[in-house]
């Protein structure tokens, strides 16, 4: 089954939350609102001729531009573009042997306030794998999985400051009394 037949599949119970797809891209994917991710999710997974049991990874892109030059060229590209995090779900069904990407587009900061980490349900419930994966993503990026069992860093220190993928992020000089070195290159 392809992306195209898929998304025409999801189209019936939930189209308010599937906004675009690319079904040409390398990777074809379908676009997906946040809220609707794990009724999506669960539909996809518990469909017998669909049957996406396996959650691969979930990855986050942060699309952020400080460059005013490259901010004017993805505005004449895209008149909408707003800087977002894209989260990434790689889902594979290993009974029927196809594969699908879903990605959901968040704004940086929850309800645009800067230092305010946005939230996105959890699929955790879906799929297990999602435990893991989502954590990391927290730690990395900063965004928090409503629901999820277990919301704490799985890669930095606890009492790290900041994630660390953000393209805005400022690493620290020192940490517990170790000086950060720059070697030039």
């Amino acid at each position: 089954m392809n992306v195209a037949d898929i998304h025409a599949r999801l189209l019936r119970p939930f189209r308010p939350w599937l906004p675009a797809g690319n079904f040409e891209a390398i990777d074809p994917w379908i676009e997906v609102r946040a809220e609707g991710l794990p009724d999506i999710g669960r539909y996809l997974r518990d469909e017998r001729d669909l049957w996406f049991d396996t959650l691969h990874c979930i990855t986050a892109v942060d699309d952020f531009e400080t460059d005013e030059k490259k901010i004017a060229a993805k505005k004449a590209e895209q008149p909408d573009w707003l800087p977002h995090i894209e989260l990434i779900y790689h889902l594979s069904s290993m009974t029927h042997r196809h594969r699908l990407v879903l990605k959901t587009r968040i704004p940086r900061w929850l309800d645009d306030k800067p230092g305010q980490w946005p939230e996105v349900p959890t699929v955790s419930a879906v799929w297990s794998t999602a435990d893991w994966h989502e954590r990391e993503v927290f730690d990395l990026m900063g965004i928090y999985f409503i629901g999820h069992p277990d919301m704490r860093r799985i890669l930095c220190p606890e009492d790290w400051v900041g994630h660390p993928l953000r393209k805005d992020y400022v690493m620290p000089a020192e940490y517990h009394g170790i000086q950060q070195t720059v070697q030039a290159r």
